[in-house]
């Protein structure tokens, strides 16, 4: 009989990455992260011994828990969360079992240091297009879902990085940005070690709508066209980039399931 207090490898990873997915709590002792120190997508770390203090943190969110195995660790912060009223599924198998499935891991080598309230801070160019709304959703959807993004003038974001201990993307002559043919987009992908069908999908048509080279991917041209529109529309940077998430929910979900689907008009006298 299947669990209803678990989560199965199979399960989660067709939420990763979507707008409903769990919060993922990552609940492995220091040894098993040091061993493998990379995170499941847009996972937070916790400490398991000190779960009443931090419970609150998740009220009213699906949370699914993840320690080495799926066992002690995880069921029972799962447990305590439900305690609390919170939704909580421990993760079947654990991280290994999600490792050997070959499921989405986030490389934390390169993950920008946390501010005191765990968030990592980022800034670039205020009136944003394309690649500083699709860094922002890959961050927010796959690395850090409480990240914070400053938009700021162009000739300003090297100081405000300094002065507020932010990472600059998407400008000239720092690490997250274009290298080469290829995006900031792409950059965060190769960086974060996401290894991804869709997201490959997904920068082949971020990069042709960013770089103005159109002719490389079909859906290109409607993309830039919307990216566009959503600049018109938005005065504010954050309003557009909170649009702009939803955009990229949707093309990400056609890259994922449906490139193989069509639609076609009905012809007179047949059934739609």
């Amino acid at each position: 009989m299947p669990s209803t207090t678990a989560i199965t490898v199979s399960q989660l990873s067709r939420l990763v990455g979507l707008p409903g997915a769990p919060v993922i709590v990552d609940v492995r002792i220091d040894e098993d992260f040091d061993a493998d120190p990379r995170l499941l997508p847009a996972s937070i770390r916790r400490d398991f011994k000190t779960v009443p203090t931090w419970a609150p943190d998740f009220a009213g969110q699906p949370v699914a828990v993840v320690c080495q195995k799926g066992l002690k660790l995880s069921q029972g912060v799962a447990a305590w969360l439900r305690h609390e009223g919170i939704p909580a599924e421990s993760l079947e198998g654990g991280f290994e079992a999600w490792r050997e499935a070959d499921g989405l891991l986030v490389s934390t080598d390169k993950l920008p240091p946390r501010d005191e309230k765990g968030h990592t801070v980022w800034v670039t160019r205020a009136r944003p297009k394309v690649d500083r709304i699709a860094c922002p959703w890959l961050i927010r959807r796959f690395v850090d879902p409480h990240a914070v993004f400053l938009f700021v003038e162009a000739a300003e974001v090297p100081a405000v990085a300094d002065r507020f201990q932010a990472v600059p993307f998407d400008i000239d002559n720092v690490f997250w940005s274009h290298r080469g043919e290829r995006c900031t987009f792409d950059t965060m992908i190769e960086e974060f070690g996401l290894e991804s069908t869709a997201l490959d999908r997904l920068a082949a048509i971020v990069r042709a709508a960013d770089t103005a080279r159109l002719d490389l991917a079909p859906q290109a041209a409607g993309f830039l066209a919307a990216s566009l529109g959503l600049s018109r529309m938005f005065r504010d940077d954050l309003e557009q980039l909170e649009a702009g998430m939803l955009l990229y929910d949707a093309f990400f979900r056609w890259c994922r399931d449906a490139t193989e689907e069509t639609h076609n008009w009905p012809s007179a006298g047949k059934p739609s």
